[in-house]
């Protein structure tokens, strides 16, 4: 059980409502979200496509739409290389289709995820110039790769980098020493000298913020008229960004928060008929898309092709004008993302088999060794590790000529500084606080865990996982209105997280496990006013059965259960104190 914190944060709650609309209750929320001035309350209730920040704030956006449209005037062949994950593909759908509509000669390359790894690489590079590509576009890589450009530079070849990763430094004299490639043209918010006012945006928003540059400086038109920031194409391509955006988990705030709202909306009227064929083949409404389902439903299928086999799969699905073809592709991508669940599953089973009957169980960091699991899904791995025993965690797999690893941390513990103290066990590793990536020597991998674990000062109160009340409100105290006012905070995900409420000393009037897989706990509780309303736990075993006419604490979910035409609140219960 995690422990129950509140959030304390300060506001005119009372002022808020009145000038909102809004409920005290729905403020406080808003106010948890770190919104505290006018401007962001404004931008987070009310925010538009108008209130995007300008593209052309981005630094070396307009040189990067320069030298392609020099490039594509003089026919100059052009080559997009991004990565095998939802916002690399999502990011050559956007810069594939703007670049084609521009007239340039363009094709792309995804790495492979195993045998090429993240990223931009020498090999890849050699294969353009041999194909007698002049320049190279990345997109959601590059910032890093600093001698694969140089190497590219090395052969005349035009580069740019579109990229939205932190830029890369060394530590000097307690100073950071920043390094960036030789490339023609940087587009990418974290630089220093860029004036762009969110730099929280991922891959593919900076491929959308590229293609409106290119487009308003090429005058694209779709009839006679100029194209403009509402028209259709990009219209479509806000979808692309918003799908990346929850796909590669950003916080949703600021104007992320803008393009998944209105991109997800989009979806409903998409002219894709890839992205129709996979929603159809998930089995999902089309008019009713929210964050969940692409975060995990429609995401997964996507990621599940770099995974398990070629991020060319999805890419040529999204891609596609034939419906047979993308059906096809769709229905592929289902099957590899069901095949990566099972994958999931038993890898998972056998990570906590292996840690429940061995000294592991006693370690403050897992570093646990699965030699058949597929590297691919050591990250997801180390993630359910994560969860369920709330220890940072290394999934460590074997890879084609070492041993690969991922990592997911927890807070308080800076997985990428620890992993550093040991780097000498390691032939690569790279990351940031909260996961990271590694590869060592088979002979290093108990040396690696006792060292990690040497190192660790973590304590009880670290490794207790913490939930975060939003307001302790009373059950009788919601009402039908009040939940459908709570439409105005999605979309939920990383940074405007589902908020959570909590009441207590409710007496439980009747209890019971139900559902196909025994996994339900149906309850009736009685509040302190003597009102009998209805409430859910999902993923329940019989022991979570509370006793009857105890009294119990709750953190909860407010929801509407429709059943036959009747419409009830039922509250969703996360934990039972």
């Amino acid at each position: 059980m995690s422990k129950w914190m509140v959030y304390g944060k300060k506001a005119d709650f009372k002022g808020i409502a009145k000038e909102y609309n809004i409920d005290m209750v729905t403020a406080r929320i808003i106010r948890n979200r770190d919104i505290i001035t006018k401007n962001d309350f404004d931008m987070y209730l009310n925010g538009d496509l108008n209130s995007l920040h300008n593209p052309e704030l981005l630094k070396d956006v307009k040189l990067a739409s320069n030298i392609l449209i020099d490039k594509i005037k003089s026919g100059k062949k052009i080559r997009i290389i991004g990565d095998y994950d939802i916002d690399g593909i999502c990011s050559i759908t956007i810069l594939y289709k703007g670049l084609t509509r521009c007239g340039a000669n363009v094709d792309y390359v995804v790495p492979h995820r195993i045998h090429d790894g993240y990223g931009i690489n020498e090999r890849l590079i050699d294969e353009a110039y041999e194909d007698g590509i002049d320049t190279i576009l990345t997109c959601d890589n590059g910032i890093a790769a600093i001698n694969q450009i140089k190497h590219a530079k090395d052969k005349a070849m035009t580069v740019i980098v579109t990229d939205h990763h932190d830029i890369p430094f060394e530590m000097i004299n307690d100073e950071k020493n920043y390094s960036l490639p030789n490339a023609d043209a940087i587009v990418n918010p974290k630089q220093l000298d860029c004036n762009y006012p969110f730099d929280g945006i991922c891959g593919a928003v900076v491929a959308y913020k590229l293609i409106q540059v290119l487009y308003k400086l090429m005058g694209v038109s779709s009839s006679d008229s100029k194209l403009t920031a509402d028209t259709k194409d990009l219209e479509d391509f806000l979808e692309f960004a918003a799908i990346a955006t929850v796909g590669d988990v950003m916080n949703l705030i600021n104007e992320n928060r803008v393009i998944v709202k209105y991109g997800l909306k989009h979806i409903a009227q998409t002219s894709n008929i890839g992205l129709r064929c996979l929603i159809n083949a998930c089995e999902l409404d089309i008019n009713n898309i929210n964050s969940y389902h692409i975060g995990f439903v429609v995401g997964p299928c996507l990621n599940a092709s770099g995974r398990l086999e070629s991020a060319n799969i999805a890419i040529k699905m999204l891609l596609s004008s034939n419906y047979d073809e993308a059906n096809k592709l769709a229905i592929k991508l289902k099957e590899l993302n069901d095949e990566r669940k099972e994958l999931t599953e038993n890898e998972a089973k056998k990570a906590f088999e292996l840690i429940d009957s061995t000294s592991l169980k006693d370690d403050k960091v897992l570093v646990v060794y699965l030699p058949d699991c597929h590297e691919s899904i050591a990250g997801i791995i180390a993630g359910r590790i994560r969860e369920k025993y709330y220890k940072p965690t290394i999934c460590l797999t074997n890879g084609e000529d070492c041993i690969k690893g991922s990592g997911r941390s927890i807070e308080g513990y800076n997985m990428f500084e620890e992993i550093s103290k040991v780097k000498g066990l390691l032939t690569k590793f790279g990351g940031h606080p909260m996961a990271a990536g590694l590869s060592l020597s088979p002979d290093n991998i108990d040396a690696f865990r006792t060292a990690l674990n040497s190192y660790q000062s973590l304590s009880s109160e670290d490794l207790t996982p913490k939930t975060w009340i939003d307001v302790p409100m009373p059950l009788d105290y919601v009402s039908f209105d009040l939940i459908n006012e709570f439409s105005v905070l999605e979309p939920f995900g990383k940074g405007n997280e589902k908020p959570i409420f909590a009441d207590r000393n409710l007496k439980v009037v009747s209890a019971r496990i139900i559902g196909k897989n025994r996994n339900v706990l149906k309850l009736q509780l009685q509040t302190i006013n003597g009102h009998i309303v209805d409430a859910i736990k999902f993923k329940a075993e019989e022991n979570d059965i509370p006793e009857l006419n105890s009294n119990i604490n709750i953190i909860y979910y407010p929801d509407i259960n429709e059943y036959m035409g009747n419409r009830k609140i039922q509250f969703i219960i996360n934990e039972i104190g």
